[in-house]
C-alpha cells in the first residue's frame, strides 16, 4: 500500500512561520487503485470518472495550489483555464503580488499551472520536470520562509475563541449552545440556482426538512436531527454550510466521529474560509484520536476567525 497526498491545496498548508503541509490530504491508495478521500474540493477529473487516483492526480492538485498562490483565492480550475486561454492574466493574478515577480516568471507559473490542470492525466507534467521548471523561479534560496513572508519566527496564534476553546476541550454541550446562537447568519450569500418548477415542487419539502432538523437540534434530539438534515442535504436543491456543521455535531453527539469529520470538511468545501468548519474538524479529529491533526485544525480555525474579525482596511 502506498500513500498519496491528493488534497494538495493552499488550505492544507500551515502558516506559523515555517510553512508545512498538514495531513488532511493524506490518502490511502490500495494496490488495486481504489482510493478513499474525505474532501472533493480539489478532486481530479479522473477520480470523479473512475474513482481511481494515480500519481498524475497529485499533479492536478498541485496545479490548484499554484492557482491559489497566484490568485489569492480558489478559482475553479475550468474557469482558470478559460482565463489562461483568453490571456486574461490580470484577472487571474492577485493584485497584492504586483511587483513581486517579473512578467516572465508570472507567465511561466501560469503555464505550469495550466499544464498541471489538463483534463487528461497523460498531458500533465511529471514531478521531475515540475521541479526543474520551478527551481529557476526561486530567487531567495537561502532566506527562511518566515523572513520572506514577514512573519516573526516565534509568531504565536491568538487565544482561542469560546467556540475554539469548546472544540479543544470536546465540550459538545458548549458547542451546541454556540451553534444554536449563531443560527444561519453565516449562510448569507450562498447561491442556490433553482428553476420555478423546482421551487414549487421541492422547495417547500426541503425547507420543511431543515425546519424539522432545526427543531430536533434545538431539543437535542440528535438522531432525529441527523435524519432530517440528511433529507435536506440529499434533495440537493440548496447548499448550507450551517446544516453540515449542525449534522457534524449531531454525529459527534452520537459517537460517530468519522461522519462528523466528513460533514465538517464538506462545510469547508461549501465555505472555504469558514472558521466554524475548521473548529468542528478539530473536534472530530480529537474524537478520532488524531491529536496533532486536531491541533492543526484549531490553528486553522483561529487564523480564519482572526481574519474574519479584522476590519477590511487593516488586512
Amino acid at each position: 500500500m502506498t500513500l498519496m497526498l491528493i488534497e494538495f491545496c493552499s488550505m492544507r498548508i500551515l502558516q506559523d512561520g515555517n510553512p508545512r503541509l498538514s495531513c488532511f490530504g493524506l490518502m490511502k491508495n490500495s494496490r488495486d487503485g481504489k482510493s478513499y478521500s474525505t474532501n472533493l474540493a480539489f478532486t481530479p477529473p479522473e477520480y470523479l470518472r473512475t474513482g481511481r487516483v494515480t500519481a498524475e492526480s497529485v499533479i492536478y492538485s498541485f496545479g490548484t495550489l499554484l492557482l491559489d498562490l497566484l490568485s489569492g483565492k480558489h478559482i475553479p480550475p475550468s474557469h482558470a483555464l478559460d482565463l489562461i486561454r483568453d490571456r486574461n492574466l490580470q484577472m487571474l493574478t492577485d493584485s497584492c503580488l504586483e511587483g513581486q515577480f517579473t512578467n516572465d516568471d508570472g507567465t511561466e507559473l501560469v503555464r505550469l499551472a495550466s499544464r498541471c490542470l489538463q483534463y487528461e492525466p497523460r498531458e500533465r507534467p511529471n514531478p521531475k520536470s515540475l521541479v526543474a521548471a520551478l527551481t529557476p523561479l526561486q530567487k531567495e534560496t537561502e532566506v527562511p520562509s518566515h523572513v520572506l513572508m514577514g512573519i516573526p519566527h516565534s509568531a504565536s496564534f491568538s487565544p482561542l475563541s469560546p467556540l475554539g476553546e469548546a472544540c479543544s476541550r470536546m465540550d459538545l454541550t458548549a458547542i451546541h449552545e454556540i451553534l444554536e446562537s449563531v443560527g444561519y447568519k453565516d449562510d448569507e450569500g450562498m447561491t442556490n440556482e433553482l428553476s420555478f418548477q423546482m421551487w414549487t415542487d421541492q422547495m417547500q419539502e426541503t425547507l420543511n426538512s431543515k425546519k424539522k432538523g432545526d427543531a430536533a437540534f434545538r431539543q437535542k434530539d440528535f438522531r432525529a436531527a441527523i435524519d432530517c438534515y440528511t433529507q435536506f442535504i440529499d434533495v440537493g436543491t440548496m447548499v448550507s454550510p450551517t446544516v453540515c456543521a449542525r449534522r457534524s455535531l449531531c454525529y459527534l453527539m452520537s459517537d460517530m466521529p468519522q461522519e462528523a469529520l466528513n460533514d465538517a470538511m464538506q462545510a469547508q468545501v461549501i465555505s472555504p474560509v469558514w472558521h466554524i468548519a475548521s473548529y468542528l474538524q478539530a473536534a472530530a479529529l480529537t474524537a478520532l484520536g488524531m491529536e496533532n491533526e486536531a491541533q492543526a485544525a484549531l490553528k486553522d480555525g483561529t487564523t480564519l476567525e482572526a481574519q474574519r474579525n479584522t476590519p477590511s482596511g487593516q488586512k
